[in-house]
């Protein structure tokens, strides 16, 4: 086996460490540092997860030569300092999704890595697991026939306080940047960018989206119709349609552990793709995939492709009127 990927943590909230504990079930992989604006926060952290070292501040870390690669889990609003700081410092980055609150600030990020040739992806889990990569092969391979349309939706019911960051446009707040983003980014795998982005959404009091339908239009007839929202809990599902046939994902169609493909009228096929931990370790993998291979950019999780989503997205903001305070 080749000497383990030293792993740093920015950040010590759930998504923290659910990522820890996937890290644990890859043999190759060590964590042998945390990094948080407060060392006590840190040195919890630390404690909770057998970690060497804590630091009570993001420049430490990045500072840190043993670490080879910084997983940055602050909330989307802080992604672009943190990320920023470790790529400046030289540090390999596995930033959580989105990047960033708008693309001026991921071309920064994109920018900044590929200049100083510095490895840096988008934690978007969704593009690493088995099934999303077998569902595109089958796709390539004409199984379904011409893409005609995708379904996704992503929803959630809850009762957010004023004081919590999904209702503040400062934090990037709403159900676009938490929850929209995989809808989007589905949409992307299956049929790229975008020809034409249509929305329109329910607004909070303080600005932010908490309801919202897109439909995008592509050239080649093909539709994209997506919904993502604070205040109903959706199905979490999406479907791929060709002319031949479709694919359909079940609920959490973001982490899917299998999915239904249907050949014109022949019966459903459910092909089951089960796996171990909370998903996370197939980021993490490819990462580590792309360092030992002395990659600066994944070509599973391309940067041109967050670029693009981001793009979308800013797309939709505008047709929504939401605008974050950067």
């Amino acid at each position: 086996m080749s000497e383990p990927i030293r792993w740093g943590i920015l950040a010590t909230g759930d998504i923290a460490r659910a990522f820890v504990s996937d890290l644990s079930l890859m043999p190759d992989a060590e964590v042998t540092a945390v990094g948080s604006r407060s060392q006590e926060a840190a040195d919890r952290f630390a404690a909770a997860h057998d970690i060497p070292r804590a630091y009570g501040s993001w420049e430490a870390l990045a500072r840190d030569p043993d670490v080879d690669v910084i997983y940055v889990a602050t909330p989307h609003s802080a992604h672009h300092a943190a990320s920023l700081a470790c790529l400046r410092a030289g540090k390999a980055v596995l930033c959580e999704k989105p990047f960033t609150l708008n693309l001026a600030q991921t071309e920064e990020l994109v920018e900044t890595a590929r200049s100083n040739e510095v490895f840096l992806m988008e934690a978007m889990w969704m593009r690493c697991f088995p099934a999303i990569h077998m569902i595109c092969g089958l796709v390539a391979d004409g199984a379904i026939g011409d893409v005609t349309a995708v379904q996704a939706d992503f929803g959630v019911s809850g009762t957010f306080d004023v004081t919590h960051r999904l209702r503040a446009p400062e934090l990037g707040g709403g159900a676009l940047l938490d929850f929209g983003v995989y809808p989007v980014t589905f949409a992307h795998i299956m049929l790229g960018p975008p020809d034409r982005v249509e929305a329109w959404a329910q607004l909070t009091p303080e600005g932010v989206d908490a309801n919202t339908g897109m439909t995008f239009g592509y050239a080649s007839g093909a539709l994209a119709s997506l919904t993502c929202s604070l205040v109903g809990d959706t199905p979490r599902t999406a479907t791929v349609t060709g002319t031949r046939g479709r694919i359909e994902l079940p609920r959490d169609f973001y982490r899917p552990a299998g999915f239904t493909i249907v050949r014109g009228d022949a019966e459903p096929e459910y092909v089951p793709i089960p796996f171990d931990g909370l998903g996370y370790h197939f980021e993490a993998a490819e990462v580590q995939r792309c360092l030992r291979e002395g990659l600066i950019e994944s070509p599973v999780a391309p940067l041109a492709e967050s670029l693009a989503v981001m793009s979308t997205l800013d797309a939709v903001r505008e047709r929504i009127g939401v605008d974050y305070v950067t």
